[in-house]
């Protein structure tokens, strides 16, 4: 065989190649997705689906052994059009995309400016985990992001992931602990700058007498965001619902409205 010949050979054996790894890609997105963070040795393995919610899936992943823990977990998320937020511009207020290419895109609503809003919604997320947990607050350490996904400390041990709150009986000495430690936290986002703007019982994880808020996807800036006082009202009203049912009442409207004082006055 001609030297001309064997490079054309070799040529075409890596062209096959790749393309049978492109086709393994398509037949396992999941995997496709989180290709970086096996690239980049954050996981070795995607071990089972944690949660299902309204605008992501999360999954417990092997972490690679120079990361020392045992599980980290990969939060997917959903495409535009397939997740459970109906009301993106009551979130979306006061976010500024500097770049006029991307924004013009986005206001068309282009493939390309829809690409670039998924995109920012991950961004804006992971961005948010990182000034919150440098901050000091109850939430997990993000390490990671693609356009897709987020990688982040994983909630829970060896069998199973952490609890939901919303499921969880706290016993009667946890109970005021808990309530002042979400109260804190909700203060510490305020006086940096953020809101939840959905925090429940349901994205609050329990873990052995912890809790940890996640989901930030919607999160507001209160000083560009017109529904600022609504959203913190709605997130200290969930939370005060939820303590009731252990007896402790508190009025939530009066915490929101002293706390947005607070916060308008420098006092945080």
């Amino acid at each position: 065989m001609s030297k001309r010949k064997m490079v054309r050979a070799i040529e075409e054996q890596e062209e096959l190649e790749a393309l049978m790894a492109l086709d393994e890609q398509e037949l396992d997105p999941l995997q496709s997705t989180l290709d970086s963070f096996f690239a980049d040795g954050w996981i070795t393995e995607i071990l089972h689906e944690v949660k299902s919610g309204k605008e992501a899936t999360v999954y417990c992943c092997r972490a690679h052994p120079s990361r020392g823990v045992p599980y980290l977990a990969a939060k997917v998320y959903r495409s535009r059009d397939r997740r459970g937020f109906k009301n993106d511009a009551v979130y979306q207020e006061g976010r500024v995309i500097t770049d006029r290419r991307a924004s013009r895109a986005v206001k068309n609503k282009s493939a390309a400016g829809r690409d670039m809003q998924f995109s920012m919604w991950v961004s804006h997320e992971f961005d948010t985990l990182t000034r919150l947990y440098a901050a000091g607050a109850a939430v997990p350490q993000p390490l990671a992001r693609t356009s897709h996904a987020l990688l982040m400390e994983y909630l829970g041990g060896e069998e199973r992931a952490a609890y939901a709150l919303q499921g969880v009986t706290l016993e009667p000495d946890e109970v005021y602990p808990v309530f002042e430690l979400l109260m804190d936290n909700i203060q510490l986002l305020l006086a940096n700058d953020v809101i939840h703007g959905d925090l429940s019982g349901y994205n609050i994880m329990y873990w052995q007498g912890k809790v940890t808020i996640i989901d930030f996807p919607q999160a507001v800036d209160p000083r560009f965001n017109s529904h600022a006082l609504s959203l913190l009202t709605r997130d200290i009203d969930n939370i005060c619902k939820y303590m009731a049912r252990y007896g402790l009442k508190r009025d939530s409207a009066q915490l929101a409205n002293r706390l947005w004082q607070r916060f308008r006055n420098a006092r945080l």
